[in-house]
This record gives C-alpha cells, structure tokens and sequence, in this order.
C-alpha cells in the first residue's frame, strides 16, 4: 500500500506542479495577447468610436504589460508562503487601513482645493501632498503582497466550493488594485441596448466626459454615457482601489467568474445578445456576493455582517405596528423609471423618454443621488446588473437566474448548470425542465 502511495504521489506530482505554474503559463500569453491587436472592419461603429477618440483611450497593452511583470516577478518569489494564517490577516487589514488613510489625504487635498475662500491651495497643501507622497510609497511596496493574499484566500474558497482541480482553481485568480479606465458605453436611442463600448483614460473630469459623449452622439445619432467602474476582467483583473474588505473580496471573485466563464458558452457569447451579457453579469454578482461572505467568515470574521434573520410573520403582526416606507427608494425609483422608459420607446417616443428621463434624473439628484446622465446608455450598462432590482426595470433575467440558483444544490453546480446558457427562453426551459431526482 505504501508502495502504491508512492507511484500516485510521482504521477500527480507533476501534475500538481503545472497546475500550480499554470498561472505563470496563463501571464505570459496574456503578454501575448497584449501585445496583439485586432482592428474592427472599416465603417464599424466601433472603428468610427476609435477614430474619433483618438488619444483618449486607455493604454490596456501598456497597462497589461506592466501588471504581468509585476505578477509574474511576485509569482516567482512568493514571500506570503512563509506568512503564517494570522500574519496574513493582519497584513491585509494594516494595508486596507493604509489606504483609508490615503483616501482622508486625498480628500483633504480636494477639500482645500474647492474651498472657495482659499487664496494659496497649492501652498496649503504642502505638508498633505508630502504625507501623501509618503503613503503612496509605503502602499506601492506593500500592495502586490496584499494582492497576493487575498488571492490565495479567494482561490481556498472558491476551491472548497468545487471550483478546482487538484486543489487549485482553475482560472488562476489575478487582481490588481489600479486607476481604472473610464467606460464610454453607447446605446441606440430607440431602444436600450449596449451597442459598443470603450475603455478611456483615467482622470476625465465631468466637462471632458460631457464634450467626448456630445461627439460621439452627434456624430452617429446614439445614446452614450462615460461612467466610472469598480472592476475589469483584464488578466490581472482590474479593481478600484478601496479600504472595503467586503467589496474587495465581492469584486474579486465577480471578476474572476468572468475568467472562469470565457471559454464556456456564456462568457464566449458575451458579446452576443444583450441577455447573453445579463446572464453572465448577473451570475458573477451572485458569484462575488457568496464568495465575500465564505472569505469573511473563513479569514475575517470580525467583518462578516449578520444574516438577515427570517421574520416572523404573525408575531410582527401583533406587536409591531407596519413599517413606514422609507421616503425614497433608489431601486424601486430606478426601477419604476426603467419600467416607463422602455414602455416610452417601445411606442417609437424617444423624445418623450429622454425628457422624462432627464426630469426623474434631477429628481434623483434632489434626493441626494448626484447622476450626471440619466439615458439609454445609462439603462444599457446598469440594467446588465440584475441580481437586484433596479436599472434592469421589469427584465425576467435576474428574477430567473436567482431562481436558478436557488434551486441548484451548491455554488458551483448552479456555475455549471448556466455556463451553457446563452439566452432567456433557455434560461426559462431549465427552469421548466423537472428536477433531477
């Protein structure tokens, strides 16, 4: 028996050492493909967007090419293998901190640079900006450690929850904090759909945004909208810098469940159809949410809020008087706004849907929510999101991929079970079809 042992343990040898070196395999071809770069056909309407906005796109093969060295330098040292459980923790909750602090710097600065009875902001902030300077270091060495942790707890959790091979996951989980690029997304105005969309540079303040979406509308007659985003599934993928463990760790796997996705049928077909991107969207929200909450409970329970504890009815009706409805509900105003704009558009009302869109955006902006834009395009990207009510107005995707999974055994089968689904009526047939017994 200690014989056979022996022979299993030379053959999956190495095989769990390419497993584990995969990720250095799957860098290098990101390298690659960074480098590479495919020109849409001429006349397309995303060459005409590239053309047009010449200069002041996001340099994603500049970007890629420096991550992927940083990662893969790391990958080959991997100091967080000689940290010990607690060690680790505490690591990343001082560099979280680190960055809150960066982020009160930073607002500090902007406070002194807004405020209207400072006559010198720039010698004001001298003593701030040399803080800043100096937290900006001490972050820049400690963040790809960081990463690197929260990696490896990400990848325990996802692995327990069926997502591997041999002990690891497979993709291989890569995140790295950076300025994100600014999303130009364009929408028909007769209806909303995600028809192209372009990464932009990052720091384009309001004004810039306002002129390049006024470009870019009056030139082809859509609807556009340039927002801010928390992640991007580059590889490494992309996240918003933030002192939120829960988002970090929600962000992290979302964005990971589009690379476990990419070569199945759902993340093949992103692009697609508009329900193709909602399913795959909706999944890895589900994906990310039940994620952060096994990493928070596994490493940082401290963080891991409650569960929202099962209501007894009867009881509530006895003693408790009803609640008062809050005075106003983003999601369900989002909601009932999307609902009324599609049936605008729907009777060939594109006018009448973008005045009323503009009075429920100043409508938002009364109630403390500062929208910039309130249009199709802003409906195209946000309503993609649909494991919670709102911008996806009366779409049946969210409400059907919620069912699905409540209906699946585990994370991982209900992954599974959906990566081969690409449209709404196969969504509803698997819905449909009896239960396995």
């Amino acid at each position: 028996m200690a014989s056979q042992r022996t022979v299993t343990d030379q053959v999956l040898e190495p095989i769990k050492w390419i497993v584990r070196r995969w990720d250095l395999g799957l860098l290098l071809v990101a390298m690659l493909l960074a480098l590479s770069y495919e020109a849409p056909p001429a006349g397309d309407l995303d060459a005409h967007i590239s053309r047009l906005l010449t200069g002041e796109q996001f340099d994603f093969a500049g970007w890629e090419i420096r991550a992927l060295v940083d990662k893969l330098t790391h990958t080959l040292i991997s100091p967080q293998r000689y940290m010990d459980e607690q060690g680790r923790h505490d690591f990343v909750l001082d560099y979280l901190e680190l960055v809150a602090e960066i982020q009160r710097v930073e607002w500090e600065i902007h406070r002194v640079y807004t405020d209207p009875a400072e006559t010198d902001p720039e010698a004001a902030t001298v003593s701030l900006r040399a803080q800043l300077e100096e937290l900006r270091k001490t972050e820049e060495a400690q963040q790809i450690l960081a990463e690197a942790i929260l990696q490896e707890q990400t990848s325990i959790v996802l692995v327990n929850q069926g997502f591997g091979l041999l002990g690891q996951e497979l993709p291989p989980i890569g995140i790295h904090f950076t300025p994100l690029p600014a999303l130009l997304i364009v929408s028909a105005r007769d209806r909303i759909e995600r028809i192209s969309s372009l990464g932009l540079r990052h720091g384009l303040d309001a004004a810039q945004r306002e002129a390049i979406e006024g470009q870019v509308d009056t030139s082809r007659g859509v609807s556009s909208l340039i927002t801010n985003i928390g992640g991007l599934s580059a590889y490494p993928a992309m996240l918003l810098e933030s002192s939120s463990l829960g988002w970090v760790a929600e962000v992290t796997a979302h964005e990971w469940t589009h690379h476990y996705l990419m070569p199945l049928p759902l993340g093949w077909n992103y692009d697609a159809a508009p329900e193709t991107r909602t399913i795959n969207e909706t999944v890895a929200s589900i994906v990310g949410k039940e994620a952060s909450r096994h990493l928070l409970a596994r490493y940082y329970p401290e963080f891991l809020p409650p569960e929202p504890e099962p209501e007894d009815l009867e009881e509530t009706e006895e003693e408790l008087p009803p609640p008062e409805p809050p005075a106003f509900d983003f999601r369900l105003e989002m909601r009932r706004t999307r609902i009324q704009v599609d049936e605008l558009l729907a009777e060939g009302k594109i006018e009448e849907a973008e005045a009323y869109m503009e009075e429920r955006r100043q409508e938002f902006v009364a109630q403390g929510y500062t929208i910039r834009k309130l249009n199709q395009a802003y409906f195209a990207f946000h309503g993609a999101y649909a494991d919670e009510p709102g911008a996806a107005g009366d779409d049946p995707i969210g409400p059907a991929v919620q069912e699905l999974r409540a209906r699946s055994p585990s994370l991982h089968a209900f992954v599974v079970q959906i990566a081969r689904i690409t449209t709404l009526a196969e969504l509803q047939a698997s819905l449909e079809a009896p239960s396995e017994p």
